[in-house]
């Protein structure tokens, strides 16, 4: 039997791929099998971590930014029709500009040029990748860039986010984190009300009602309201994707890890999800930092360890072998 290894990214720092290869590589040193499935949850890694599903071809498609500077970005198509979209490339709080970052004028215009590209050139199912958004307009400019470009034909669309929040919450919860005060909170929440009062009357799908309508500053509620998006938990469609449930049948183990373990884990997060379907397999965690308010959530694994960087990832691998190793020939005595 084997270990998975089935981290996310270490966010900033690490891939999710780079950490599954240091902890399966510190696996194998101590004569242990691994087999390497790195994850995601609809945040930083899940554009790669679909397009490697889903064996899809990247292509480059010349966009905007949040405030309008001119970007770069890829799109990937998959020969059954889907094609993957980043929303943190073209809509994303780390995409570069030579103005002010204002919370109030970033637009969601450069996710839809891509999406309307995608169309353009083929695709009839759009996964979007809705975590780390720069936005709170409620997916206003992606529209816009949707029906200049002659709507979206039919295709399906698909959000996944790693968050429940709803439409009318998503300014309160979200907005601190890209620069937006008080004050600047309170007027984005009043343009997010006038904005859901107009898809209700619309469309008659109020996003307000309705959960993950919050996830990129609102930007899912207007794919649900506009389109009829699906709104999907990361998480889970990406574990799906990737045979999860196949894969930790067939395995003595599970390794999962994250920048930091902290009391978010529980709420939608990647890891929450393998410890909800790893039934009665034993998950290890490899972390970079652990809070230390972990409380009850520390008991759900069967060891913590905290390791920032490649070499002690590596040495993490190999104590968990050694630990699986002892653990198998327990199993086997108390069976004799």
């Amino acid at each position: 039997m084997s270990i998975l290894v089935a981290p996310d990214s270490f966010k900033g720092t690490f891939t999710a791929p780079q950490v599954s290869a240091h902890i399966a590589g510190g696996i194998r040193s101590a004569g242990g099998a691994a087999v390497e499935l790195p994850v995601a949850d609809g945040g930083e890694g899940t554009f790669e971590v679909l397009v490697r599903g889903l064996d899809a071809r990247p292509v480059r498609v010349s966009t905007v930014g949040p405030w309008g500077d001119a970007v770069d970005a890829a799109i990937a198509l998959a020969d059954d029709g889907t094609a993957v979209v980043g929303l943190a490339f073209a809509s994303g709080l780390n995409v570069p500009t030579s103005g002010d970052r204002d919370p109030v004028a970033a637009s969601t215009y450069g996710t839809g040029v891509l999406m309307a590209e995608a169309v353009r050139q083929g695709a009839r199912r759009l996964l979007v990748a809705g975590g780390g958004s720069a936005t709170t307009d409620g997916g206003a400019g992606a529209i816009a860039a949707i029906e200049e470009r002659g709507g979206l034909r039919g295709a399906d669309v698909v959000i996944l986010s790693d968050v429940t929040t709803r439409f009318s919450d998503a300014a309160r919860v979200f907005g601190p984190q890209k620069g937006a005060g008080p004050a600047v909170v309170a007027d984005l929440t009043r343009r997010l009300e006038l904005q859901a009062e107009r898809f209700a009357a619309d469309s008659g799908r109020d996003p307000r009602l309705v959960d993950r309508t919050g996830a990129a500053g609102g930007f899912s509620g207007g794919m649900w309201a506009r389109y009829g998006a699906s709104l999907v938990s990361g998480a889970d469609y990406v574990l799906d994707l990737l045979g999860f449930d196949a894969q930790v049948a067939a395995s003595s183990a599970v390794v999962v890890g994250e920048g930091r373990l902290d009391s978010q884990t529980g709420q939608g997060k990647i890891i929450a999800a393998i410890l909800a379907r790893a039934g009665d397999k034993p998950v290890y965690a490899v972390v970079g930092s652990v809070d230390p308010d972990l409380g009850d959530d520390a008991g759900r694994f069967a060891g913590i360890i905290v390791a920032g960087n490649p070499d002690a990832m590596r040495a993490a691998g190999a104590e968990l072998a050694r630990s699986a190793s002892r653990a198998a020939a327990a199993a086997v005595r108390a069976s004799v």
